[in-house]
């Protein structure tokens, strides 16, 4: 295994320096340039305005020693090696703003062209593109137009670039008591175990009283609270004051009022008068019959003798008034009975 910067069979040739091109070494990392070569990584031609032509449209190559040369340009070229022509662009002074790039195709095209950066547009990159045209902030945000960039506004409880996250109201722990927490916009619910109560459950609900709890069927509902001073166990602060509640809970009795109990009587004195009404008209009309007394027909409650056969004469004529002897009878309006 050779030394560092000594490579071979043998180990017997020096490493070069790294990126030397036309050189060689005596000892490691050296770049010793070859006749007609120069710079630090021998990469520059000594003759080049003798053997190249690097400058362009008739400009006149000049060495300046070290492999460095420059070119002298005729009038209306520039350029390291005069190869831009004093075109639109230049002749218009920097038209493209906004950090925009000039384009002319080195002078040679007839008129420019803007290469404008992101976020805006238009012939000289004059137009700022509004970002929030889009509308990508979320839950009521305001948009703020930037350059290639927007940015957010959230309201209150929101957070995130799109205002998209919900703020956890719960992170702080508000509830008491050992109270689980719901996490709302903005807000949050505390769901506050059995004899607390409040936003917080700060509250201490008072127990029923028994003797106040045996008069529930008399009277009305009615409720009343009572603030009373003293220190609230297992408060945050000494400052607070524990707000007992007396309830005294009275429940209605079920039942008809005077109103209620006439209208009930007086429709069921009517409902019976109707029906009586009824049945007495139709008793009446079934004792006189529906047709007068005759051979043909026998009104109740007489009874018609059976197996007896009589040809009685139907006419269209009312009833009760008698039939012209000079009228023969219809034929076939006869029945035997």
């Amino acid at each position: 295994r050779c030394d560092p910067g000594w490579e071979g069979l043998h180990c017997e040739r020096c490493v070069r320096m790294p990126g030397c091109q036309h050189g060689t070494c005596h000892q490691p990392w050296q770049c010793i340039c070859h006749t007609g070569w120069a710079g630090k990584f021998c990469d520059k031609d000594e003759h080049i305005c003798t053997m190249q032509t690097p400058c362009r449209n008739g400009g006149q190559c000049v060495y300046d020693g070290g492999g460095e040369y420059h070119c002298e340009c005729p009038p209306g070229f520039h350029g390291r090696d005069c190869e831009r022509k004093a075109g639109p662009c230049e002749q218009a002074g920097s038209p493209c703003r906004n950090g925009g790039q000039c384009q002319d195709d080195q002078g040679f095209a007839l008129n420019f062209t803007c290469r404008c950066l992101a976020g805006f547009v238009g012939a000289r990159c004059e137009v700022n593109v509004d970002d929030c045209l889009m509308r990508p902030c979320a839950n009521g945000a305001t948009c703020l137009d930037g350059i290639n960039r927007f940015s957010c506004l959230c309201p209150e409880g929101f957070s995130g670039r799109f205002c998209t996250i919900n703020l956890d109201d719960c992170a702080s722990r508000p509830c008491q008591r050992g109270a689980r927490c719901r996490d709302r916009v903005h807000d949050f619910y505390c769901l506050c175990p059995s004899g607390y109560g409040g936003k917080t459950c700060e509250l201490i609900l008072p127990i029923p009283d028994p003797a106040t709890t045996a008069d529930i069927r008399q009277g009305t509902t009615s409720a009343m609270a009572v603030p009373a001073t003293g220190p609230v166990p297992h408060s945050v602060g000494a400052g607070l004051l524990r707000i007992s509640v007396k309830e005294v809970v009275r429940r209605q009795e079920v039942g008809l009022g005077a109103s209620s109990l006439a209208a009930v009587v007086v429709f069921g004195a009517l409902t019976a008068a109707l029906v009586l009404s009824t049945m007495l008209l139709t008793l009446r009309a079934w004792r006189r019959g529906v047709c007068p007394p005759g051979p043909c027909c026998y009104p109740a409650p007489h009874y018609a003798p059976a197996r007896q056969d009589q040809e009685c004469q139907v006419s269209m004529l009312p009833a009760g008034l008698p039939l012209s002897p000079d009228l023969p009878p219809e034929p076939g309006k006869t029945t035997a009975l």
